[in-house]
């Protein structure tokens, strides 16, 4: 099982070493833009890398949204980042499932994801993961992922657990991997962050494994049922340690 780290875009490979992880994870242009990613510098190292290199997507994405100044931007940005991954042979693309507007059926944020879909090639594996927080979010229940595979399942997608995210919405974290297991058919990639809130609190915040709330036992047996790569989004002085940690804890299972 390979277990690494969400790094900075600078010098990933290198800060890969320093942590001693067995892949990364970046961004290739602003989370915060939706300006296309420019072309990597370095791009035939990425490519060499004996370690795998996922990319994580803008945070402005939503394609659940009603709105087309935010609906048809998120399409592109995606589709962007999806060409732009594959220009470094990446192992997937991360991006946050999004929300729907509050007087809104669900049913109708699987179906803009499907046609958000439509307009875009899947050239590298898509991968959607869950969010903490709003009762608007299309994949903050768990059990979202029935229905919404219902409508991509056949698009070349797969999930992303983020186990901070989990936590904050209440799931149970001894059952989750089982239950998105049964409608999804598995794991492709696996966020493994501490929190430093309580169950339910509906908080993103992302706390070194031994350091939040959820116990450090229930995190390694999620991260063995899952039987998935293993990225740490955690505080980056910590990143070294958490990545020991669920090795220490893998092996000794």
């Amino acid at each position: 099982m390979k277990i690494g780290a969400h790094v900075g875009n600078g010098a990933p490979l290198d800060e890969a070493a320093s942590r001693g992880a067995d892949l990364v994870q970046m961004f290739l242009s602003d989370p915060q833009s939706w300006k296309k990613p420019l072309p990597r510098e370095d791009a035939d190292l990425l490519i060499a890398a004996e370690i795998p290199i996922y990319v994580h997507a803008p945070y402005l994405i939503n394609v659940g949204s009603s709105n087309n100044r935010i609906r048809i931007p998120s399409r592109k940005i995606i589709a962007d980042t999806l060409e732009a991954a594959a220009a470094i042979e990446a192992a997937g693309v991360i991006v946050h499932g999004g929300h729907i507007d509050d007087e809104e059926d669900m049913a109708v944020g699987f179906e803009r994801w499907r046609k958000a879909l439509d307009s875009v090639e899947i050239s590298v594996p898509l991968l959607i993961e869950n969010t903490a927080g709003g009762g608007n979010a299309i994949v903050r229940q768990l059990d979202s992922y029935g229905p919404l595979w219902e409508q991509i399942g056949d698009y070349g997608v797969g999930v992303c657990l983020d186990t901070c995210h989990a936590w904050a919405a209440g799931e149970d974290l001894a059952t989750v991997v089982d239950r998105i297991t049964a409608v999804t058919g598995g794991i492709a990639l696996v966020h493994c962050n501490g929190s430093r809130d309580p169950l339910g609190s509906n908080r993103d915040r992302h706390s070194n494994l031994d350091a939040g709330e959820i116990p450090l036992d229930l995190l390694i047996d999620l991260v063995r049922a899952a039987d998935a790569p293993v990225v740490v989004e955690t505080p980056g002085e910590g990143q070294a340690a958490d990545i020991a940690l669920l090795r220490e804890g893998l092996g000794a299972g």
